[in-house]
């Protein structure tokens, strides 16, 4: 077909977004494609990885009379942009100009979101091993009458063991002791020592479980890149006891010992989380949630912290939990 014949079959297509008014008038506050598949370049300490997203793209639609907008526009944008550059800040503002520019007359303001995993090589705690270790990323980028919004989500597994359960662990080890040891005159450290060793003497352990810290921060709109890696490295340094990849006897140790050195409840956890992010400057507000998946009993105990700036995630009682 000529491009004279294909010109004139596009013309007699029917376009009933464009041509057609709605049955019933109203202003949209957003409309646009969920769940886009598409590669994802992420930049990394191990250089730049690729990884499959899930991308959200929107604009509103602030004319009532208008039925729809055009949404193949919004993928041929994102599938432009994600397949030339690596994902940041300005690549996301320009995204959203996009959106807009294609869309001037409909609309004024446009999101896109984006959930992908990033990978990390993380080192064992003894051994010379080290593994991968996927991280779920979320990024949401805002452009709303020309103000530019960022928020970066990550999520970090982790290990806590309940104070109040060693605590009373504690106890009965006590117990245990002055039960077996009653009749003793004296005490013979060799025979404590491997009464200490033994199942019998540590007849009693505090339970632990895997845990889940979600962060969401607000960042600053001046910054050129995304600090996935750091807020990551951030929340693991403050919990002490992130998941570990490969393992042998020495790393299971060593997270043995960290554990018993880092008892949290999740309020403990959350405050910890608190405490590592307020002072970071890239950051106008943030909001963590602490999840411990007990193993005590079948729900979970969750804690929430914020940043504590006017307006910001503390303020919305919908936020969070």
């Amino acid at each position: 077909m000529s491009p004279k014949s294909a010109e004139n079959v596009a013309r007699l297509m029917p376009d009933v977004a464009n041509e057609a008014q709605p049955a019933v008038a109203g202003r949209l506050q957003w409309v646009g494609m969920g769940d886009i598949e598409a590669p994802v370049r992420v930049p990394g300490p191990q250089g730049e990885l690729t990884s499959v997203a899930r991308v959200s793209a929107f604009v509103n639609l602030h004319r009532p009379e208008v039925r729809g907008i055009h949404m193949s526009r919004l993928y041929l944008h994102v599938d432009r942009m994600l397949s030339e550059e690596a994902v940041s800040p300005c690549s996301l503002r320009r995204l959203l100009k996009d959106f807009l520019d294609s869309h001037a007359d409909l609309s004024d303001r446009a999101r896109v979101s984006l959930r992908f995993e990033q990978m990390l090589r993380r080192p064992a705690l003894e051994s010379d091993h080290s593994g991968w270790r996927a991280y779920p990323i979320e990024i949401h980028a805002v452009m709303d009458r020309g103000q530019f919004a960022l928020e970066l989500g990550v999520e970090v597994v982790y290990s806590s063991t309940c104070p109040c359960s060693a605590a009373l662990a504690r106890q009965l080890i006590q117990e245990r002791f002055r039960l077996d040891f009653a009749d003793a005159e004296a005490l013979d450290p060799e025979l404590v020592l491997q009464w200490l060793g033994s199942e019998q003497g540590i007849c009693a352990t505090p339970h632990s479980q895997r845990s889940t810290a979600s962060v969401r921060v607000r960042l600053l709109p001046s910054f050129q890149s995304f600090p996935v890696v750091d807020l990551i490295d951030r929340i693991e340094a403050a919990l002490a006891t992130p998941v570990q990849t490969a393992v042998k006897r020495e790393d299971e140790q060593a997270f043995a010992r960290l554990n018993g050195q880092n008892l949290m409840f999740c309020e403990d956890a959350a405050r910890r989380m608190q405490a590592a992010l307020n002072d970071d400057e890239r950051i106008a507000d943030f909001q963590v949630r602490a999840t411990h998946h007990e193993s005590l009993h079948p729900h979970d105990a969750v804690a929430v912290a914020c940043k504590g700036v006017p307006g910001g995630y503390g303020e919305d009682p919908l936020q969070g939990v």
